[in-house]
């Protein structure tokens, strides 16, 4: 499941990042930018925040979205990360246990909820209690969902479903999606009936409606930790990593919907 990337692939993958850079200020000699390996549901809040950052003289910072699984196994098999933001603990447990991150930096920095999601002209009502019949709700269409075996909407989105005790009526109809983006995405081009995402991801597109939202004892508390990735320790990572904790950045992600971790 864990499929090997290759170090030639990462480098390509590095080089082109150089060119991605929030915020920039011509003219200005700085220290090299800040790259931020983040969870796609952060992009929209992420890009705001880097941009708010950039304005501050504070560097320019960069960023690269993709499902947490992979952008870990990215790191882990040397991409030029400076900073990881993972949509769950998982992920960045993972390169906890390979000494890839430093530990004394690592906090829990966000917290979302779980959506059902429909396309906007979709009038569908659905009340997500146990037993609830989706199956019947899809119409025999598609159920767009991260991959529940290494993207962590995906596996919210399956333990949810679970506990609701309609995971086999509708498992063999969903459309898996390699980050919850790509299935927002499905749902909004009208090519899955239903979707699983989360509360900001729904909030960011305007072609889809929210259905109704899981309840949080349904599935995993859903948390984003945030660690500086090991031997890229810099005064300019601290900062920035500080800096998406205090105010200004955290109204920004709770405008985009965003929660404190655990709330």
């Amino acid at each position: 499941m864990r499929a090997q990337i290759s170090r030639r692939g990462v480098l390509a993958a590095g080089l082109l990042l150089a060119g991605v850079t929030l915020g920039s200020r011509p003219g200005r000699a700085q220290a090299p930018s800040v790259l931020v390996f983040a969870a796609a549901s952060l992009g929209s809040a992420l890009d705001e925040v880097a941009a708010l950052w950039a304005k501050s003289g504070e560097g320019r910072p960069r960023a690269s979205y993709a499902a947490s699984s992979a952008l870990a196994r990215q790191i882990e098999a040397g991409a030029p990360a400076d900073l990881f933001i993972s949509a769950d603990r998982d992920w960045m447990d993972y390169l906890a246990e390979r000494k890839l991150i430093l530990p004394a930096t690592r906090h829990d920095l966000l917290g979302n909820r779980l959506v059902l999601v429909a396309h906007l002209d979709n009038p569908l009502a659905l009340d997500l209690k146990p037993g609830v019949d989706l199956s019947r709700a899809l119409a025999g269409g598609k159920l767009a969902m991260g991959s529940p075996s290494a993207v962590p909407a995906g596996h919210y989105g399956r333990a949810a479903l679970e506990a609701l005790g309609v995971w086999a009526s509708v498992s063999g109809q969903v459309a898996q999606a390699e980050n919850v983006r790509a299935a927002l995405a499905l749902v909004a081009r009208g090519e899955a009936m239903l979707g699983i995402v989360y509360a900001t991801d729904a909030l960011a597109e305007k072609g889809v409606r929210v259905v109704a939202a899981f309840a949080p004892s349904l599935h995993p508390p859903i948390v984003y930790p945030a660690a500086i990735v090991a031997g890229r320790d810099r005064p300019e990572t601290r900062a920035l990593l500080a800096y998406l904790g205090a105010a200004a950045a955290q109204a920004i992600f709770r405008r985009w919907g965003f929660t404190a971790p655990g709330a």
